[in-house]
């Protein structure tokens, strides 16, 4: 399975992914390539010493978003995906752009979706009083963090927590989720139909989640 992952920022969930894939966790699957909105961001100089094809595209210099996300879908897609990983990529996708992904495209969400989309989710659970926090991985569509959820996990939140403990609690096991998703993708379990997702060949009625032991299980129920 080829992969081509999009980032924005430092690029942890990309460090995730390779160091999965170079330890052979990573159920076959090859990051073949990382396209950027940032020239400085972290992920490409991830990229660049990992031996990838890195690709930075600067939307200032495109006269609107959908020609931006239409010659930045003309790199990702002669890189010949399997899978788009949005693995911190900042910019809300245009229609056009998730209709060429056809159903292809996933995201990391550090958030209990459909519980706070968007930014600032971390601080967003704290001023909720929420007792638990956590990460999705969910389909990528148009609107924003709106698609479909294939995987979560949960974290507590504990007295004392502000929006930096509790984001530096939540990211080991936020990339564990994208590992261990992406694992089930490549390896079959996991599959992103069209218009329905699928897990071990039944349908997926609810998110699956990931345990202490890196094991993503279906809902209870």
């Amino acid at each position: 399975m080829r992969i081509v992952v999009l980032a924005s920022g430092r690029g942890s969930n990309l460090r995730a992914l390779l160091d999965a894939e170079q330890a052979g966790q990573l159920g076959g699957a090859h990051v073949a390539a990382v396209f950027s909105d940032r020239a400085a961001s972290g992920a490409l100089a991830i990229a660049h010493a990992a031996g990838r094809d890195a690709v930075a595209l600067a939307p200032a210099h495109f006269p609107s978003r959908p020609a931006f996300d239409a010659a930045l879908f003309d790199h990702v897609l002669a890189a010949a995906p399997d899978l788009i990983v949005c693995a911190g990529y900042m910019r809300v996708l245009c229609a056009d752009a998730v209709a060429r992904a056809r159903g292809r495209m996933i995201n990391i969400h550090p958030s209990l979706l459909p519980l706070y989309p968007g930014l600032k989710p971390h601080a967003r659970a704290l001023a909720a009083g929420d007792a638990e926090h956590g990460a999705s991985v969910h389909r990528v569509v148009p609107e924003v963090d709106a698609g479909a959820v294939l995987s979560q996990v949960r974290v507590p939140i504990l007295p004392g927590d502000d929006a930096d403990t509790l984001a530096a609690r939540l990211l080991p096991r936020e990339h564990a989720l994208l590992v261990t998703t992406v694992r089930a993708v490549a390896e079959g379990q996991l599959t992103l139909g069209p218009d329905a997702l699928a897990w071990r060949g039944n349908p997926l009625h609810a998110p699956l989640s990931l345990k202490g032991d890196d094991r993503l299980e279906e809902a209870a129920g």
